[in-house]
């Protein structure tokens, strides 16, 4: 039935002109936004090795790859800070590289708890 239902909705929409297809995606993001999230179970991070040699930069990127299920938004101050210290201060990249590793690992923790709430 939802595959009906969506077929009639994109057919709906291709005969709209351009300023009521906008409206359209407004209100459809309007109604999503105020819809209860349907729990999905929290997808498994792919660990994606690390090099013998890495940035702290490089260190990020692999591990936003490996934890995509992450809002990394919930990280920023705490990377960001463990950044600086590394750039600013002088601490070595394995060190920081290493603590980083525990925040995504700490997120992802708390995000799966969450689930289980």
């Amino acid at each position: 039935m939802a595959d009906n239902q969506e077929k009639k909705l994109l057919n709906f929409f291709a005969g709209l002109d351009d300023e009521r297809k906008k409206s359209l995606l407004e209100y459809a993001e309007f109604l999503y936004e105020r819809t209860e999230k349907i729990d999905a179970p929290l997808a498994e991070p792919e660990i994606i090795p690390r090099p013998e040699i890495e940035t702290v930069v490089g260190a990020i990127k692999r591990l936003s790859a490996s934890y995509v299920m992450l809002d990394k938004q919930h990280m920023l101050h705490e990377i960001s800070g463990l950044m600086a210290q590394h750039m600013m201060q002088g601490r070595a990249a394995k060190d920081v590289i290493d603590d980083i590793e525990q925040v995504f690992q700490h997120q992802y923790k708390q995000v799966l708890e969450k689930q289980v709430d």
